[in-house]
This record gives structure tokens, C-alpha cells and sequence, in this order.
């Protein structure tokens, strides 16, 4: 199972204003005809982060931090944090690029086309505005780029691997008693922790925290102060973690705050990642959801995909079985019959009715995205490559088995939530990086 459509693109919007760097490897740092040198201002694994780049990506974070109605910190301090960001971003692109993670041209579209909705505006009027806003599109393509590979290897290397068992769903559902759930809007202060950090470390490392705590008590921002110490990778956008539902948080978090009210800060807590500090900037009641949810009959062509020829290959492959069933040439279920290798292919590639969350993220957005009787593009997967057509669409009432389905998805998302923190903290500390700007 994997997070809904709508999860997907919260987290891409999410990723999109941390301004996580793109996959495409920098250009040297090197003397243009006319134009100053552009300095390496850290090297991550022998690959350069610019200056250039850096400067680039602090403007449009400085930018989104105005847009929503708040000042900027320090430009020490952000550069800083972004720094910090570029580098765990690129050790995680340098993987991805070892594993063969790479988004197509048409990925990318997309993505561009969902932020241009998410911000109610048309692509053309996006272009502009960051064109005025000094952002070359082909920089912030590459941006995107960044951002799919991070759901792909969250998918790959958290959710994926995620299990949940049945005594969990039932602990969840009666934890949820059936009555009334809370959402809460947390911002943190992450001070991370090594996995088997000393005591002085510790002792250090509480302190801090105790002092920003205080800061925070004397009427101190909480927002600057999470932007200027936090090692989370919300520090850019203050800390904040979103509006989530308790399952959607860490136990932890939670009992934290659930005594609190709005604007207070809870006591330092500890993790496997490090001290924590949390306020709590909204809380709200939610009643259980009895409306419809939709479900898709949906089925697919599956090939393999194992190296990234075998992926060129089976992409060339689908679109001419889509260029034929198009033209009434084949049926598809035929073509599945044929050539997937899935184990719907008996069945001509039926996967039957599917809930939301019950397929991988890539595979449930481009079904999302079809309109009944559309056939997809081909998707590439954690599976393979697939040709997705959606056949009926209708609303479900959430029955005891989606209520089931439900809870389990919720700790999915929370668990993947905490894998994937812990394996970015792995890839980071891995990283061999030198740093080379120059502190003010």
C-alpha cells in the first residue's frame, strides 16, 4: 500500500518549498567570457555544490518566506540551514542515480502541471512569476526533478518495507474508539543525536535545547529560532510540520502535546533522531469520516524493469501497445494475456476494485489522473513499467473492512514517516563532504 494521490502531492508541494536540489549533476566551477568564477562552496562525495546555486536557492526560499506574510531570517542563518539542505539532498540524488531512479521528461510535466493547480494558477502564469523572481525554469525543473526521486525513495526504501500487523490495525481502530480524532499543527526543533552520541554530546545537546526553550517562554520566535538551530528538513519553513491527524504523527509527538494549547511548548523530548523541541501552533477535533470514498476498477500491462535498459526497453514496447490498442489494432486485455508479468495477466490485467492507497504512489497518480476509458502513459514503478487503464469509477461507503484499511494506512505513513528519517540520517552520515563557504 502506499500514501493517497492527495498525500503524494502535499508531500511534493512540502519538498518543492524546502527547495531540495534537483538530480542533474552542477556544472564545474569554472571562468566564463565576462563573468566572475563560480566558488564550490562544499563538495558532497567529489560532486561541487556552487556558489551560484546556493545563492540562487536562498533567493527563492527568502522569496517564499515573503510570500507568506513573514521576514526572512538572517541570510547567515538560512544560507546555513539551505546549505545543510543541498547536501543531504545531493547524497540522496547521488544514490538514486546508483539505483536507477530517474523521473521522465513526462513526470516532470506533471509535477510542474500539479504545483501550478496547487497554487491556482496556470503553468504559463508560474513561468512568469518566476521569471520575475530571477528562477529559470530549467533550474526549477530540475528542482522537481529532485523532488519525485524523494517520494520514489521513500516509496523504495521506507514504505516499501513497512509491515503492519493485524493486532496493530486493532490497537489503531481502538485507539480511535470510533468517537472523535484530533489534528494537530506542530513546528519543531530537531537537535539531532548521533546513534550512539556520548554524554557530553547529550548534556550539550540538552542544554541548547533547555536555553531555546527559554528564548522561546521570553516571547523569541519560534519559527526564526527553528530556522536558524533546527536539523529537520522543515527548518527552512519554520520548523512546521503541517496540520496532520494524531495517527499521522509520531506517538511520541503526540502525547506530547495533546495537554497543551495552542502557542504553548512542550518540555524537551527525546527520539532515536535526537531532542525535540515542539509547539504547538494548531489543534483541531475531527469527527470520523462517513462520507463516500471513491474506488477505481482499474487494470495494467506490466513489464520488467531491472536495469535502465530493460526500462527504456519495456517503455518502448508499452507505447506501442498503447499506440495499437488506440487504434483498435489489439485489445488490451489481450496484450496483457500476452506480455505482463504481472499475476492479473490471467485475467487480462484486471486488478479489479482498488481503494485509495492501495497501489505504489507513481501507479495510483497516474490512474488518478485518467478519465474513464483513458489508457496512461507508461509508468515506471519500484515493479516495473506499466500501462494503466481505468474502466469504472464509484463511491464507497467506509465499511468496517475501509475502516480497516484505513487505520493500517495510517501506520503505514507513520512508520514510512520514521524510516525514511532514519535512512536520510543513514545516507547522510555516509556522505563524505567538505565544506568551503566562507563564514561571515
Amino acid at each position: 500500500m502506499s500514501p493517497p494521490v492527495n498525500r503524494i502531492l502535499a508531500v511534493l508541494a512540502f519538498l518543492l518549498a524546502t527547495a531540495l536540489t534537483p538530480l542533474a549533476t552542477p556544472a564545474v566551477a569554472q571562468r566564463a567570457e565576462g563573468q566572475p568564477i563560480d566558488r564550490v562552496v562544499a563538495v558532497v562525495n567529489q560532486e561541487a555544490i556552487t556558489e551560484r546555486e546556493l545563492k540562487s536557492r536562498v533567493a527563492i526560499i527568502e522569496q517564499q518566506i515573503r510570500d507568506q506574510g513573514r521576514a526572512p531570517p538572517p541570510q547567515s542563518e538560512l544560507t546555513r540551514q539551505i546549505l545543510e539542505d543541498m547536501i543531504l539532498a545531493r547524497a540522496r540524488a547521488q544514490y538514486a542515480k546508483e539505483v536507477g531512479i530517474s523521473p521522465t521528461e513526462a513526470d516532470i510535466d506533471r509535477a510542474l502541471a500539479d504545483v501550478a493547480q496547487q497554487n491556482r494558477t496556470s503553468v504559463q502564469q508560474m513561468r512568469e512569476k518566476l521569471a520575475e523572481q530571477g528562477v529559470a525554469m530549467p533550474a526549477f525543473r530540475e528542482q522537481l526533478a529532485g523532488d519525485i526521486i524523494g517520494l520514489r525513495l521513500r516509496e523504495r526504501e521506507a514504505t516499501s518495507k513497512v509491515t503492519i500487523s493485524e493486532a496493530e490495525v486493532d490497537a489503531q481502530l481502538a485507539k480511535r474508539g470510533g468517537t472523535v480524532s484530533n489534528e494537530y499543527e506542530i513546528a519543531q526543533i530537531l537537535l539531532r543525536l548521533a546513534p550512539n552520541p556520548d554524554p557530553a554530546e547529550v548534556q550539550a545537546k540538552t542544554e541548547l535545547a533547555q536555553k531555546l526553550s527559554k528564548r522561546v517562554a521570553e516571547g523569541d520566535d519560534f519559527s526564526a529560532l527553528a530556522r536558524e538551530y533546527s536539523d529537520s528538513p522543515e527548518a527552512t519553513q519554520g520548523g512546521s510540520l503541517g496540520l496532520r491527524s494524531a495517527d499521522r504523527l509520531p506517538e511520541l509527538f503526540v502525547n506530547a502535546v495533546s495537554r497543551l494549547q495552542p502557542g504553548q511548548v512542550a518540555p524537551v523530548v527525546r527520539s532515536p533522531a535526537g531532542l525535540h523541541l515542539l509547539n504547538l501552533i494548531d489543534k483541531r477535533s475531527q469527527a470520523p469520516q462517513t462520507s463516500s470514498v471513491e474506488q477505481t476498477h482499474v487494470r495494467h500491462i506490466l513489464l520488467p524493469a531491472a536495469t535502465p535498459a530493460a526500462a527504456e526497453e519495456a517503455t518502448r514496447r508499452l507505447v506501442e501497445f498503447r499506440r495499437n490498442i488506440q487504434s483498435g489494432a489489439e485489445s488490451f486485455e489481450s496484450i496483457a494475456r500476452q506480455f505482463s508479468i504481472d499475476g492479473s495477466a490471467a485475467k487480462g490485467g484486471d486488478l479489479g476494485w482498488l481503494y485509495p492507497g492501495d497501489t505504489v504512489p507513481d501507479f495510483e497518480r497516474a490512474m488518478k489522473d485518467l478519465t474513464v476509458g483513458g489508457i496512461s502513459d507508461p509508468v515506471r514503478t519500484q515493479f516495473g513499467v506499466h500501462l494503466i487503464e481505468v474502466l469504472e469509477r464509484k463511491g464507497a461507503d467506509n465499511s468496517p473492512e475501509q475502516m480497516r484499511a484505513a487505520a493500517r494506512q495510517a501506520l503505514r505513513e507513520q512508520k514510512a514517516d520514521e524510516a525514511y528519517d532514519q535512512w536520510l540520517r543513514e545516507i547522510r552520515d555516509r556522505a563524505y563532504v567538505e565544506y568551503r563557504l566562507e563564514q561571515p
